[in-house]
């Protein structure tokens, strides 16, 4: 039987005013899978995570959210018993202590697991009488972690969760982030680091300027995506590689540099029709196919990571 997904929404959209945050958003987040929720800052990503909890209104369109729909805020309600969510800003309660917090958050949670929730004190070195707002920006961060990873959800939704950790804290974040999914919540975070997405995610997603502009598998990418480096005896102008399956062209006079998402077979063709004199393709990694998928950023094709 295959599960139903954890996250799915139609034409999800919000607008403030006449700008628009999120449109048309069609988005699938499958169950005991991670997915990687990637874009620019501003792109729509917490704007896209609020709606899905219920926290803002969208403007048109719906969704579900463990099978329950979005804008019904009594069904959303009971969604969110079964959601552990890290916002970006990672909010607390500034007065209360770190053991208080984390007391207050055994009492509300069916779901809290006191063993986990004392080995991540002691892994993650909280302080346990300092005052929230005596911690540094990463000591929040970890509260906040703790307060998602202490419970068994069936879905864990994380908004930039590395912000403010040192590489070990991210190591161990990625880890855990792994064996969540092998206990078989499904994990759904934003970041902006994309070597971090790409260690862990199963699934990737690319939101840019409120628009869903890649939705993939990492084994997909990783199949599909191809650079292909030319150079011609003569100057070649980039319409003549304006081919289903390119995504980007990158050219100076006699050098050309290709992304496609399939069909590089027809690139390499079209090149050799033009007698290029080298031809070299190869696989690219999530960090060109993010830059080239995202616009007004110049692709990174060529580049080293």
């Amino acid at each position: 039987m295959i599960a139903a997904p954890a996250i799915q929404t139609s034409s999800l959209s919000k607008y403030y005013g006449r700008t628009s945050a999120v449109q048309n958003l069609d988005l699938v987040v499958e169950a005991n899978r991670i997915t990687g929720f990637l874009g620019r800052n501003g792109a729509g990503k917490s704007t896209t995570i609020k709606m899905l909890l219920g926290l803002i209104r969208p403007t048109g369109g719906d969704g579900t959210i463990l099978g329950r729909q979005i804008t019904n805020p009594e069904l959303n309600r009971q969604a969110r018993a079964h959601i552990a969510y890290v916002a970006e800003d990672k909010p607390l309660y500034r007065y209360l202590t770190v053991a208080q917090t984390v007391r207050f958050a055994a009492a509300f949670y069916r779901d809290w697991r006191c063993d986990v929730a004392g080995k991540l004190l002691r892994e993650y070195e909280l302080p346990l009488n300092r005052r929230v707002k005596a911690l540094s920006k990463g000591m929040r961060t970890k509260l906040a972690l703790l307060l998602a990873l202490a419970r068994k959800p069936e879905l864990l939704i994380l908004d930039e969760p590395t912000e403010g950790l040192d590489p070990v804290m991210i190591e161990h974040l990625m880890q855990t982030i792994v064996a969540r999914a092998a206990e078989g919540t499904a994990v759904f975070f934003s970041s902006h680091q994309i070597a971090e997405v790409e260690r862990v995610a199963d699934q990737v997603c690319i939101l840019d300027r409120g628009c869903l502009v890649l939705d993939r598998s990492l084994d997909s990418l990783r199949e599909s995506f191809r650079r292909v480096d030319m150079v011609f005896p003569v100057d070649v102008v980039e319409r003549e590689f304006q081919l289903p399956g390119v995504e980007r062209i990158r050219a100076n006079r006699r050098q050309m540099s290709v992304l496609t998402s399939a069909n590089a077979e027809g690139v390499i063709e079209r090149a050799r029709a033009f007698n290029a004199v080298s031809l070299e393709v190869a696989p690219v990694g999530l960090r060109d196919v993010f830059l080239a998928m995202v616009n007004g950023l110049e692709s990174a094709i060529g580049k080293e990571n």
